[in-house]
């Protein structure tokens, strides 16, 4: 569906894009992340027609963005992170506007609008000036204004930035139904959401692409720890004793818990967390020391953005 080849973006004597290659399939989620200054706003301007490049080629759908404009922004719907609304106008006039601007005309226009308006569900606020309305409902009608003329691509920077909790559900459940009749790549600081809607993250950092995957083959294929959080009633020593015979323990430290209970906090690189916690527990429980507390800590997304963006981008070597 999408083929970005070598892209390149200089700004002078900087470099915001820097020979990055991807390629995107058909019909799935696809998160874009990256620090401020990554190049993930460039690129996506490049991807969108909106921005020229210094090098590089991107295929939409088979037609080449610079030397077929109009054919591959005809598969592209973008929606930017400041949607672009005319406040005065009510959500059908300017629907209409945007479907023109894209060639459609007569009844083909008022059945897409019908559609798009169904399908965000602003049909209760068409008619009212956009001016009036929530934040919420203004990013509905932007989602709306990028669907139509039915695009095979659908591109989403910071969807729910600035909206309240019930809003980010709607406008999420809304993404996850595009995903199953387009191709969706989301853009976002929040990184539980680009883990709770994705099937799968590209991450970049310095303008180049250093890991590209599921989130699940990603917390496999990196190494961040995980952490399990202890109290007992045992006294450091003993605990330290009881630890030291367990293998995966790769760290931990000790601090006086209320009480007079002890503290403990392990970091371990084991895939098997949860056997590494069962075998803590009945270890402590042989010694007839009670635990009071246990909490897990697993890598997430958040590790993993931190690890690579960090650290990474210095080799400029995709994890895949």
């Amino acid at each position: 569906m999408i083929k970005v080849e070598h892209l390149t973006k200089c700004y002078g004597d900087v470099t915001a894009v820097s020979d990055l290659s991807f390629e995107i399939g058909d019909g799935q989620v696809y998160g874009f992340l990256g620090p401020n200054g990554a190049g993930k706003s460039t690129t996506m301007n490049i991807m969108t027609g909106c921005l020229s490049a210094t090098d590089g080629r991107v295929i939409i759908d088979g037609y080449d963005i610079f030397e077929e404009p109009l054919k591959a922004k005809a598969q592209i719907g973008y929606l930017p992170e400041q949607p672009p609304l005319y406040m005065s106008e009510t959500p059908l006039e300017y629907l209409r506007f945007v479907g023109e601007a894209k060639g459609l005309r007569g009844g083909e226009l008022a059945r897409q609008i019908d559609e798009v308006v169904e399908r965000t569900k602003i049909g209760d606020v068409k008619n009212r000036c956009i001016y009036a309305l929530s934040k919420g409902y203004r990013q509905r009608v932007g989602i709306a204004q990028a669907l139509l003329g039915n695009p095979r691509v659908i591109i989403l920077d910071e969807p729910t930035v600035g909206l309240d909790p019930i809003q980010i559900i709607e406008i999420r459940e809304l993404i996850k139904q595009l995903g199953q009749t387009h191709t969706v790549i989301l853009s976002s600081h929040i990184l539980s959401e680009v883990q709770t809607m994705c099937e799968k993250i590209m991450i970049i950092a310095r303008g180049r692409l250093i890991a590209f995957d599921t989130p699940e083959n990603l917390e496999r294929q990196l190494s961040s720890p995980g952490e399990i959080s202890l109290t007992t009633e045992a006294g450091e020593e003993e605990a330290r004793e009881i630890l030291s015979g367990l293998d995966g323990i790769d760290d931990m430290s000790f601090a006086p818990a209320a009480s007079g209970l002890l503290s403990v906090k392990i970091r371990t690189g084991t895939d098997n967390i949860y056997g590494l916690s069962r075998s803590i527990f009945f270890a402590f429980a042989r010694r007839d020391r009670a635990l009071v507390e246990m909490a897990l800590k697993k890598a997430d997304l958040e590790d993993i953005f931190i690890e690579l963006t960090e650290g990474g981008a210095e080799s400029g070597e995709a994890k895949k």
